[in-house]
């Protein structure tokens, strides 16, 4: 007997017998229904007192059978495939009048139907049918369709054989291709980069919270994605199992629809129940700003110590959030020559992973011992260090390039350096000195990637001084400043700084005056060239004052 899903309790085998039998029926791929397929249907729903609900394929074949309302028959997951629908129509049938409910079109718009029908069923004879399909984004209403919403449309209810020469294959076709039609011009306009929803949340921040999602949205960018659009949602008290309540995943879900949107890309780090329950109540993919940053790394990790950190730090991510999906993950592990029933496929993957950890967090500690000897070599020598630090896309590397010999050209990314690169440089009154680049900071900086990059961050630590590169022309540059001097506290670091504006050229002359107010700080534009050498004679008097000795050639003309 196949199974029956739904309310089944207290049924008895006959009925379900005759149920199970339901399976065998066929519906033409282009008709709703056929007139034995709805005798069948109200005579069941009132033999036993309930709705029962068919699910069909394209081909009019019944793959699931339930009892109860739509909202009862699970849709399988993954069904959809390379197209805009899921390839799944659904009927049921109505033992009240009323027509279909909110819940009912909440499946179809959820689980992207072909189609929604409801049967209604009076003395065991069927009446009146109701259908819905999808709505295309942003679509009018036509002329035949009595009632319109932004997400579904619902045909004029009719006595059934009204609609049994309905073509519903040419609907859906038709529907099918508006959907790809509007994802083309989308692509066009926005390019390939993967559409995403941004959820920022504002547990009482007020402006700082708008502060996070503009830029998450950039983070968004840097990733190769395309925020289509920011949603910040104020929430003091967090959803333990769906962050921002189901309600409001659904707004989401609606929203991605019409935006033509896969992904939803959340502002807070996310537990694993909630990224998995919100996976599974909108049907998107996931990702919080812990995950968007790590692959932002991943794709700018050029040398084997920048990719074994970011592997390192993705590892330690996913360890706690792996978790099976059904019998995939329930097989066992053993086999020939083994006792007992082994391990699952899930201990499996969580031990590799461990193992996996283990041997990069060795690779790193080689990595790590490297550094160190190459410090104390540079200690030998004399040669002062001057680490630079600031806040991600604040302008490290373009600075670093004007300041020091063989520098590289910044890009206008987040992260976008991952290495530390040291340059040699030359300071008048002090000499040859040496510049180190950083990884920039961030607010709320994934503390996996603190760990990840603690012998990257070593240099820093290490330093005879630092340069804090402040992005001047930024809205929030004070928010900025605090977020790394905090970091730089966090990781015990107590070298001087010299502050550096960056980008002076673009900042407003108010916001540069008010800066210098605050943190004093030299005024720097790297691309046109001034400020910097003003900022050479700020560094070298500061490498002065905390006892550096000035080399015997320190009066040398200096690199260009």
């Amino acid at each position: 007997m196949e199974k029956i899903f739904g309310k089944t309790e207290g049924l008895k085998k006959s009925e379900l017998k005759r149920l199970s039998n339901l399976y065998r029926r066929r519906v033409p791929a282009d008709r709703v229904l056929t007139p034995e397929l709805a005798q069948a249907l109200a005579g069941l729903s009132q033999e036993i007192g309930r709705p029962v609900s068919l699910l069909l394929d394209r081909e009019g074949r019944v793959v699931r059978v339930g009892v109860g309302d739509a909202k009862d028959l699970p849709i399988p997951e993954g069904a959809r495939g390379e197209r805009r629908l899921s390839g799944y129509r659904l009927l049921h049938t109505h033992l009240a009048k009323g027509g279909l409910s909110r819940p009912d079109l909440s499946v179809l718009f959820l689980n992207r139907l072909d189609s929604l029908a409801a049967l209604e069923v009076e003395d065991g004879r069927p009446t009146t049918l109701h259908l819905a399909f999808l709505s295309p984004p942003k679509a009018l209403a036509a002329s035949r369709w009595e009632h319109v919403t932004e997400d579904w449309r619902i045909l004029p209810p009719k006595p059934y054989f009204q609609y049994l020469d309905f073509d519903h294959k040419a609907e859906v076709e038709a529907l099918e291709e508006e959907l790809a039609r509007q994802a083309r011009v989308r692509e066009l306009v926005d390019g390939s980069g993967e559409r995403a929803i941004l959820v920022g949340v504002d547990r009482g921040e007020g402006p700082e919270a708008e502060a996070y999602l503009s830029e998450l949205a950039e983070l968004t960018r840097t990733a190769g994605g395309v925020p289509v659009k920011k949603v910040l949602v104020f929430r003091p008290h967090l959803d333990p199992r769906y962050l921002v309540g189901l309600g409001k995943l659904e707004e989401l879900k609606s929203l991605a629809y019409h935006e033509n949107a896969s992904t939803l890309i959340f502002g807070l780090e996310l537990t694993p129940t909630q990224a998995r329950e919100i996976e599974r109540a909108t049907g998107l993919k996931v990702l919080d700003r812990t995950q968007l940053i790590l692959d932002i790394f991943a794709l700018h990790a050029k040398t084997p110590e920048a990719q074994a950190q970011v592997e390192l730090a993705q590892l330690r991510y996913l360890l706690p959030r792996l978790v099976g999906k059904g019998k995939e993950m329930s097989r066992l592990g053993g086999g020939i020559g083994t006792r007992g029933p082994g391990e699952t496929k899930l201990e499996v993957d969580r031990r590799r992973l461990q193992e996996r950890i283990v041997h990069l967090s060795h690779k790193l500690e080689a990595f790590t011992r490297r550094r160190e000897e190459a410090r104390r070599q540079r200690k030998r020598r004399g040669v002062p260090l001057i680490a630079v630090v600031g806040y991600t896309n604040a302008g490290k590397t373009t600075l670093l390039s004007a300041l020091a010999r063989g520098g590289e050209p910044g890009e206008d990314k987040l992260f976008a350096t991952l290495r530390p690169l040291t340059r040699r440089g030359f300071l008048p009154g002090v000499g040859e000195v040496l510049f180190t680049d950083t990884v920039g900071f961030i607010r709320q900086m994934p503390k996996e990637l603190l760990t990840a990059f603690r012998a990257t961050l070593e240099e820093v630590r290490e330093a005879d001084l630092l340069i804090h590169v402040l992005d001047a022309s930024e809205e929030g540059a004070m928010g900025r400043y605090r977020v790394v001097e905090e970091l730089l506290a966090k990781l015990g670091v107590e070298a001087p700084r010299v502050l550096a504006l960056s980008k002076a050229d673009r900042a407003a002359p108010y916001d540069l005056f008010y800066l210098r107010e605050k943190l004093g700080g030299v005024p720097v534009s790297a691309l046109k060239g001034t400020g910097v050498s003003e900022l050479r004679e700020a560094l070298a008097e500061a490498l002065l004052r905390v006892g550096v000795r000035p080399q015997p050639w320190a009066q040398a003309p200096q690199y260009t």
